[in-house]
């Protein structure tokens, strides 16, 4: 068995792309090599910030052998009258090496054919991976490509070398006007080469000694956390470890040196949250705290060299963050110098979205929708989400803010309080553009939650009023980020409240001169087709069944918490023996329920219905009916999906003994009228006719 390996050289590529690169050459690897019926054992994919690398070990040097069966044209073409091969027939056998008495009948479920079986594999794996490996290259997806070469390749970055070896083989791959070889290059200091490879084997030992890269990320990650640990406690300090910012440096350096800076104490006076935010997005370093847990005035870099003069390397990090605290210094007095009315002043002048007026108008609209929840929540809660949906974008204006836009709500928090407004208010306005994504918490506090909420209401409504509805990929008002936001913030708050009641309230916090593109109740419906689409889109992404949420969403699902409820007992009834059979029967019901349409539209009448099956389902319905609709209005829906299967067994003998489509008029909408009743307690909770059995 051989050993393989791939390189790609690049010129350096964004941290950012490096993860995601990973999982997809793996990915596109291991299904090229099944395709390709080449075996192979273990997998490892590798980047830096000038490499991609693939290694497999144990690579079969040949493909495997497989007798295959191929399908020609239809018997009735291959063949003449007199049983001779036609020319469509010897033209088959021709095209696969065959002569023609290897041209056999085979009977499939579309009819009679002409076939053949051939011997398939059997390939050098060098000259399959040379195919194999220039296809893989061209089919990798980046954020961003770029063009060289004259414009006739892209690629994340421009490719510089290719090393691909099989053993001590070079594969000859080709790539944009490049030619693979055995030839590589290290780090730009500490070993820049270039090294050849003399076995593919020899490849990872000889770029960590002489080319001085530290492939793996993991290793190199270990190395960063393990001597910026021990960086950090020669000051009695450890580090503020920020994952995001942690994964972005592995993905920046190749030779990974952590480096330990110091800054003037008095920054200290500045918000922790703008100093770990000027240390972080500006110098890509990290905080320092102290036992008691507050910033010390010390950072941590990360820099791609091992210098001769450490000092050096050091003072020029600790000068360039120097300068961004002074300013950061600087925007913090003048904001703590100025008021929220002035600053409320100013949102007067900062528009929201085209037609929809300025952020004065958002926040007036937003505490209306706050206000108008007053009936349903916390009296003091809804007050104090009143006053945060009034000043929750003042920071706009601030200077702090206009320079980290990333620190917007953060930093409205931090100036509230400093400004006497209650802790509540304070909070949910820090609070109220959470979640900022899929991994990201929601507002702890429920004033938070309500602010949060009209925020995303009042910007969903208006870009669907004018039209701005998300198509594909294109989503450049974070429409769908902010559908998600509303559905989470809901269910881990356990707020039931009306998707469409939300919507209208909404819309209507708008004046009546705003322009719409959508008429007011279109763009209310498809926003409620969007939010249920997000909903599916975000529960799958948990795990459950696609048929299950169909089920579940087709009968509603505006009051969201609910609808997860009845998800998840589904869900759990799902995997039961029995519930295949309740399904065919309650499909049964549905199906000639809707099919009979205005037939089924009557009261039962007890008097029409016949002894035996029929009259024993309606004392079935009678006794059934009470609780099952006390355990929907309860939302105790473990307990629903046990008397649907409960009341099964009369619906069965009721569809074996009596004929519901009768000549009898009036006995069949009686019994239409009683399915309907039926039907019309269990589409509450689901549609089985999305169940497939």
């Amino acid at each position: 068995m051989a050993y393989f390996i791939l390189e790609i050289g690049v010129e350096e590529m964004p941290a950012r792309f490096l993860s995601a690169l990973e999982r997809e050459l793996e990915a596109r690897l291991v299904q090229s090599l099944a395709e390709a019926r080449l075996e192979h054992g273990v997998i490892q994919v590798a980047t830096t910030p000038r490499r991609l690398v693939a290694e497999v070990e144990d690579m079969a040097e040949r493909q495997g052998v497989e007798e295959v069966e191929v399908l020609g044209p239809p018997a009735a073409v291959a063949w003449d009258a007199g049983g001779t091969l036609s020319q469509a027939g010897l033209g088959f056998a021709r095209s696969h090496g065959m002569a023609a008495e290897a041209v056999y009948r085979v009977t499939t479920a579309k009819g009679v054919y002409a076939a053949v079986r051939k011997t398939v594999g059997g390939g050098e794996a060098k000259e399959i991976l040379s195919e194999m490996v220039t296809r893989l290259l061209s089919l990798l997806t980046f954020p961003k490509r770029m063009h060289w070469a004259g414009k006739e390749w892209t690629f994340g970055r421009p490719v510089r070398w290719i090393l691909c070896l099989l053993d001590e083989v070079v594969v000859p791959v080709r790539f944009a006007d490049l030619v693979a070889d055995r030839r590589t290059w290290g780090h730009r200091v500490h070993g820049p080469g270039p090294w050849s490879v003399s076995h593919a084997r020899q490849y990872r030992t000889l770029l960590e000694t002489q080319g001085g890269i530290l492939l793996d990320p993991k290793a190199r990650r270990e190395a960063i956390m393990r001597e910026g640990t021990a960086a950090a406690a020669t000051v009695g300090g450890t580090v503020a470890w920020n994952e995001a910012l942690l994964q972005e440096v592995v993905g920046l350096t190749e030779a990974p040196c952590p480096v330990l800076g110091a800054f003037d104490p008095a920054y200290l006076e500045i918000p922790e949250e703008v100093l770990l935010t000027s240390m972080h997005a500006h110098q890509k370093s990290f905080g320092l705290r102290g036992p008691d847990g507050r910033l010390l005035p010390y950072f941590l870099a990360v820099a791609n060299v091992r210098s001769t003069r450490p000092a050096l390397v050091r003072e020029g990090w600790e000068r360039v963050l120097r300068a961004r605290l002074e300013d950061a210094r600087f925007f913090w007095r003048t904001d703590l110098a100025a008021t929220l009315s002035d600053w409320c002043t100013k949102l007067e002048q900062v528009t929201f979205l085209g037609p929809l007026g300025s952020m004065a108008d958002k926040t007036r609209r937003m505490e209306s929708l706050v206000a108008s929840l007053a009936g349903e929540m916390d009296a003091a809660a809804v007050a104090a989400a009143q006053r945060a949906a009034t000043l929750c974008k003042a920071d706009l204006v601030s200077a702090m803010v206009y320079e980290f836009g990333e620190l917007q709500g953060v930093m409205g928090g931090i100036y509230l309080r400093r400004k006497g407004e209650p802790e509540a208010v304070a909070q949910a306005v820090a609070e109220h553009y959470l979640p900022l994504g899929p991994e990201s918490p929601v507002p702890a506090s429920l004033p938070g939650a309500l602010v949060a909420l009209a925020d995303k209401m009042d910007t969903l409504v208006g870009a669907f009023g004018l039209g701005m509805i998300p198509t594909g990929a294109a989503d450049p008002y974070a429409l769908r980020r902010g559908a998600l936001g509303v559905v989470r913030i809901l269910l881990e708050h356990g707020l039931r409240l009306s998707l469409s009641g939300l919507i209208t309230l909404a819309q209507a916090a708008y004046p009546p001169s705003v322009s719409w593109k959508l008429p007011l109740h279109e763009a209310r419906a498809r926003l409620l087709d969007f939010f249920g689409q997000r909903l599916k889109a975000y529960w799958a992404g948990q795990g459950v069944d696609t048929l299950t949420l169909e089920a579940a969403l087709a009968v509603g699902f505006d009051d969201v918490v609910d609808t997860w409820r009845r998800v998840q007992a589904l869900g759990a009834a799902v995997g039961a023996l029995d519930f295949e059979p309740a399904v065919l029967t309650f499909k049964r019901v549905a199906n000639i329920v809707r099919k009979s349409g205005a037939e089924a539209a009557h009261a039962v009448d007890p008097g029409l219905l016949e002894a035996g099956a029929e009259a024993a389902l309606w004392a079935a319905v009678q006794d059934w009916e009470p609780r099952w609709m006390a355990a929907c209005r309860q939302g105790e829906y473990n307990a629903v999906f046990p008397l649907i299967l409960e009341l099964r067994p009369a619906v069965d003998r009721f569809f074996d003994e009596v004929m519901v489509l009768t000549e009898d008029l009036p006995r069949r909408r009686n019994r239409l009228a009683l399915l309907s009743r039926i039907l019309a307690h269990v589409g509450q909770v689901a549609d089985f006719t999305r169940f497939q059995v």
